[in-house]
């Protein structure tokens, strides 16, 4: 039984103001947030990023979803394209998928040579320590799903007009390749689980729970205030200067569809 709607909007909220809150923290303080979110497909990492952007400022907190890299990015080291993206002070980067892209789907699909993934492995941990030590704050989150639940939302999505676009060739690979993924993850945990940069796993069978339970972690995890803000009082109006709107029948207006609606 999952957790009932009306208790997880109202926690949802909760939640949603914090983060405004947090932003302000890390707006103030110049301080520099990055969260990675990583995970099968179809194990709910958009739909918390969602949520946990809905009501932040787009200057200050941005999504990176990067798509597959140009023949140039693919002559780079393979981590520039990634810096490019990282926050300067004041701001905060939701990375839909990242580095973590050649630990999964690269190496179960052949797009990077056996030695790529190697000295990604061993890489990685040393980035992400650069990355700390200049004083990024970088969170990452594993969103975990069984087998079971996975085909289902994936089932879902074929029958969804509006969720059918979720679903890539390499969603259904990944049904086919579901050991050599789990594999591979095994691997990267190994890895890139360290003590300057963990990953925590979130359990998203439910998707509610999941949403609640990453953002509670992740306000937990920032040692965050509540920032003064200044107080907002809006100006008088002044007074008509005689200006008169043009007749509406001269610009072009979107029709009514809203009037055509009944009950």
């Amino acid at each position: 039984m999952g957790l009932k709607r009306a208790l997880y909007e109202q926690e949802l909220l909760r939640l949603q103001t914090e983060l405004v809150k947090l932003q302000e923290w890390v707006r103030t303080e110049g301080a520099r947030l990055v969260v990675v979110f990583e995970g099968r497909d179809a194990a709910g990492k958009g739909g918390t990023i969602k949520r946990v952007a809905e009501h932040l400022n787009p200057r200050i907190a941005r999504i990176a979803a990067l798509p597959k890299p140009t023949e140039r990015e693919r002559g780079q080291w393979y981590f520039q394209r990634y810096v490019e993206h990282l926050p300067a002070a004041g701001e905060i980067v939701l990375f839909d998928r990242s580095w973590y892209n050649r630990a999964g789907v690269e190496h179960v699909m052949g797009f990077c040579t056996p030695a790529e993934h190697q000295r990604f492995l061993r890489q990685c941990p040393v980035f992400e320590r650069m990355l700390v030590e200049d004083g990024i704050l970088l969170r990452k989150y594993w969103f975990s799903v069984s087998d079971a639940v996975q085909e289902e939302r994936f089932r879902r999505r074929t029958e969804d007009p509006l969720r059918r676009w979720k679903l890539s060739p390499m969603d259904l690979e990944s049904l086919t390749r579901w050991e050599a993924y789990s594999r591979a993850k095994d691997e990267m945990l190994v890895h890139t689980d360290t003590e300057d940069c963990p990953w925590y796993v979130v359990e998203s069978d439910d998707k509610r729970s999941a949403r609640l339970n990453m953002i509670a972690h992740l306000l937990s995890s920032v040692p965050y205030e509540d920032v003064a803000l200044p107080s907002i009082s809006l100006p008088p109006r002044p007074a008509s200067t005689g200006y008169v709107r043009p007749p509406k029948d001269l610009q072009h207006a979107v029709p009514d569809h809203a009037a055509t609606l009944t009950d």
